[in-house]
């Protein structure tokens, strides 16, 4: 055998053996596949999924009816009507986002100066007709009651960034 065909076979063998080094470091390594019904992966304060209405802590919903979240979507996702009350102030009497065409790009949310319209951490909200993906103010309002105190706590630990 010629010294180039030994030398091949040696860097052969040694390829081997480190690739099987490395593969038994990975085989009784901790594994990474989560049994996902039951465990869920930790969540960014950033991740952006379904969409929710915020309330005062009186009660109130923040949405001052400015219209910038319906000026800024990309997608022109959202609808908004809004009159005056009687006090002067203005506040929404129709807020529809339409699920199918949003982007999910956050740009409502950094656009809202009061915080009432903000992506939650809520990711599982598949549905099985077109119509259950149009949201409207009831089921916005309904989204913010029940995801308040995660929303919550991830605008405040993403306020130093915001």
């Amino acid at each position: 055998m010629g010294r180039i065909q030994q030398a091949l076979r040696g860097a052969l063998l040694m390829d081997f053996w480190s690739a099987f080094g490395l593969g038994m470091r990975y085989f009784f390594a901790k594994k990474a596949t989560l049994n996902y019904p039951f465990e869920k992966g930790p969540l960014s304060p950033r991740f952006r999924g379904q969409h929710a209405l915020r309330r005062y802590p009186n009660g109130e919903e923040r949405c001052i009816a400015c219209k910038l979240c319906e000026a800024i979507c990309p997608a022109q996702a959202i609808t908004i009507e809004a009159e005056p009350r009687s006090d002067g102030s203005r506040r929404t009497t129709r807020y529809d986002i339409d699920m199918t065409k949003c982007i999910y790009c956050g740009y409502c949310q950094e656009a809202c100066p009061v915080d009432a319209i903000v992506e939650g951490p809520n990711f599982e909200f598949a549905a099985e007709t077109r119509e259950e993906l149009f949201y409207d103010k009831a089921k916005l309002l309904e989204n913010g009651d029940r995801w308040e105190r995660e929303i919550a706590k991830n605008l405040e630990l993403d306020a130093p960034y915001r």
